[in-house]
């Protein structure tokens, strides 16, 4: 992959990260309950859930389920339904002293966090449609494809990380200014509203046209 066409790659995959979507609540939502060491768990499984869909796309998965209604509706409502119980979860969460929470990991806790993160990404089609519409522009079709999406795949990692793990620590920092169950409550119910809202979005999306 030439160095202009990776940078504006770089460009793009910056621009798609720092867009507020489902990962990036699940990483302030993971940050603000669990801190950055273990949100850190959350955003691997994330990047698992992305690169999966890199892979359905490099294998020409991803086509077939972009030009299947049924296929990528089945993906889309499982993914809304996934975000609604993480509204729900949320709201549900009782006020705690989070500052004492805050690194007090388990095993299980960790594995939850991975899991939890990887569903967010592979239960979005926007995903796929995404990598369908774009990747189009940086692959050159007569040069060897598997270079160009491992340096597509880890460019896009690297940066998605980052990205995810300034929203991290970005949540953690209002662990100060939540010392009340009040603050704590009014907090949950925003990050609820903004999984019910991802939910909603998702909801509306709508399988475009993809030609063969």
């Amino acid at each position: 992959m030439a160095w202009e066409v990776w940078l504006a790659f770089v460009g793009a995959a910056i621009a798609i990260a720092l867009s507020p979507g489902a990962g990036a609540i699940q990483s302030m939502a993971t940050g603000l309950t669990h801190g950055v060491r273990r949100g850190y768990w959350s955003i691997a499984g994330l990047e698992a859930g992305l690169m999966l869909q890199l892979t359905l796309v490099a294998v020409g998965l991803g086509a077939i389920v972009t030009k299947s209604v049924l296929a990528f509706n089945i993906i889309k409502w499982i993914g809304v339904a996934y975000l609604i119980y993480l509204a729900v979860r949320q709201w549900r969460t009782a006020a705690v002293d989070l500052r004492a929470q805050v690194g007090h990991a388990t095993r299980g806790g960790r594995v939850s966090l991975l899991v939890r993160g990887f569903l967010v990404n592979t239960t979005n089609p926007k995903g796929l449609v995404f990598f369908l519409a774009v990747l189009p522009q940086f692959i050159v079709p007569t040069a060897p494809l598997l270079p160009q999406y491992l340096a597509i795949g880890a460019t896009m990692v690297a940066v998605d990380f980052v990205v995810m793990g300034c929203y991290t620590a970005l949540a953690e920092r209002l662990l100060k200014w939540m010392h009340t169950p009040r603050r704590q409550t009014v907090v949950n119910r925003v990050f609820s509203g903004l999984f019910a809202t991802a939910a909603v979005a998702l909801s509306l999306v709508r399988r475009g046209p993809i030609t063969a």
